[in-house]
Formats: structure tokens, C-alpha cells, sequence
């Protein structure tokens, strides 16, 4: 049995469908009971509701597990916290193989929720579990939450500049990579392994494809992290996401994010889907349903 943390997220439903494809029994521990029927939807054969801060309710996820695939809360100020209680809890309860879902260059101090999974790479190097890490670049389904001004007003919102470097990569390759490292990991017990897609490109780059693909001028537009800020409060974003975003976006303003793609290349024995591709397959797949 594989539990999967996290499994109502993106990252969880895209993993949760890969493994079903595989015919895997899978575990899913989610946050919400209202998120159970659609995790149970896309495979699971069990839901467990609960606080991954809670030592009781980890320790009921542990029956009967083999392998874990811990995908953290996205910014969340307890991430190492979170990550000590399940990797103990998994210790603790004879648990083969630990997947841990961290991000491309953890070891980036000045990014809070990047150096905070490096707090928990090392707590698994210390913990005696056969792991396997996985460090995924940007995810091109980011670009999805633009899709309206991008179709409407023909501008790739971005807050830090046009021209900074950052690699991608389609999340259905991360989906496919952990499924594969889920089902055969003794293969890769010890690995880390940088998932990228693209090379790193600049946004202008980014704009392109966009207009290449969509058949329409996409222009990609710098907006003061101001009006961003603005905008995510007034979504409800916290204080700390909101905070942790924003020295993100610093970082990227000054030095890009960059990745290498041969590793996702070897891992799924084929070349990573492009921006090109995928851009062709959601964002033309969403362009009729666009409020």
C-alpha cells in the first residue's frame, strides 16, 4: 500500500491518477472530509481526514504502508515540523521507502519554503528510511492561473522582469516520474533526482510560445509586486505565503531559476513534454471555457 500526503492538491490528484494507471492501492491522507469522494474518484482505496501535525493521526496513516509519497502543505510555515512527525511516524512503523516531493534548489536560503525542504532532505538522509527525493522545477500548469488575462487581454502577467530564466516542467511528467519511483523503488533508494522539463527560459520566451500556440499576440508584462501582494490578500492568502511569495519572486527577479533535463529524460525514457506541447493540450483544451 502507498500513502500519498497532500493527495487533494494538484500534485496529489496528478500522482493519485498516474498510480491508478499502474493499478497501485493507494492511501490517501487529505485535509478536509469534503475532499474524500474526489480522491476516491481518481483512485484511492482508502481517505484518512486529518492534521499532518497530529502524531495520532499519522500514526493510523502508517497501518499497512509500504511506501510514502509525502507531498508537504504548499508554503506552510510548519513544513519542517510536518516533515520531523511523518518521517519519524514512518521510521517508527517499518515503512520500505519515504518519496519526499521537495523543489528544484532547496539549498536557496533566500526562498523560506525552498530552504525549509532542505531542512527536511536532511532530516531523511538521518533517519535510517531507504528515500528517494524528488526536486520538481516551476509547473507549467502555473501558468493556467493567467489563462484569462492571457486570452482576453494578450498579456503574461508576471511580478519580476520579463527577461529572468526559469525552467519548467509539466506536472503530468512529475506525476509519471513518482509513479514510476513509487512502483519500483528499490531502483532508486538512496536518488535525488532534479526534475525539469525545459531548459530555463526568459518570460519574453514564455510570451512567445504562448503566441505561437494560441494564435494570438501574447505580449509577457512586468506588474509591481505591489499590485500582486494587493491581489493575494484580497484572496485571502496569508501573511507568511504571502511574505515567503514574494522574496520568491526577488529571487527569480535576480538570478532565474534554472534546471537541467536529462535526468526527467532518463527517468521516463523519453524527452520531457515541452511548454509548446503542453500549452497545446490545456490551455486550447480551456480556451471555450474561459469566464
Amino acid at each position: 500500500m502507498i500513502l500519498i500526503t497532500g493527495a487533494a492538491g494538484k500534485t496529489g490528484k496528478a500522482v493519485l491518477r498516474a498510480l491508478a494507471e499502474k493499478r497501485q492501492p493507494v492511501k490517501a491522507f487529505v485535509f478536509h472530509p469534503g475532499q474524500i469522494q474526489e480522491v476516491k474518484g481518481l483512485g484511492a482505496r482508502e481517505v484518512l481526514v486529518g492534521d499532518l501535525r497530529d502524531v495520532d493521526a499519522l500514526e493510523q496513516a502508517m497501518q499497512g504502508v509500504n511506501s510514502i509519497y509525502h507531498i508537504p502543505p504548499n508554503v506552510h510555515p510548519d513544513e519542517v515540523t510536518i516533515g520531523q512527525k511523518i518521517i519519524a511516524a514512518a521510521a517508527a512503523n517499518g515503512v520500505t521507502h519515504f518519496i519526499y516531493h521537495s523543489v528544484l534548489h532547496p539549498q536557496i536560503e533566500a526562498m523560506p519554503h525552498h530552504w525549509k525542504k532542505m531542512r527536511v532532505e536532511e532530516q531523511l538522509f538521518e533517519s535510517g528510511l531507504s528515500f528517494t527525493i524528488l526536486q520538481p522545477a516551476v509547473y507549467m500548469q502555473n501558468i493556467l492561473v493567467n489563462l484569462k488575462n492571457i486570452i482576453e487581454a494578450g498579456k503574461y502577467s508576471i511580478p519580476y522582469a520579463v527577461e529572468s530564466r526559469i525552467s519548467m516542467v509539466d506536472l503530468e511528467d512529475v506525476a509519471q516520474a513518482a509513479a514510476l519511483v513509487l512502483t519500483e523503488n528499490l531502483l532508486h533508494a538512496g536518488a535525488t533526482y532534479e526534475l525539469a522539463g525545459t531548459p530555463p527560459m526568459a518570460q519574453s520566451e514564455v510570451a512567445a510560445i504562448l503566441s505561437e500556440r494560441l494564435g494570438r499576440t501574447v505580449i509577457a508584462e512586468r506588474i509591481p509586486v505591489e499590485t500582486w501582494e494587493r491581489n493575494a490578500r484580497a484572496s485571502g492568502m496569508g501573511d507568511y505565503q504571502v511574505d515567503t511569495l514574494v522574496k520568491m519572486f526577488s529571487y527569480y527577479d535576480r538570478f532565474g531559476l534554472s534546471g537541467d533535463t536529462h535526468v526527467l529524460s532518463w527517468l521516463l525514457n523519453r524527452p520531457p513534454a515541452s511548454l509548446g506541447t503542453f500549452v497545446i493540450r490545456e490551455a486550447l483544451g480551456r480556451l471555450h471555457n474561459v469566464p
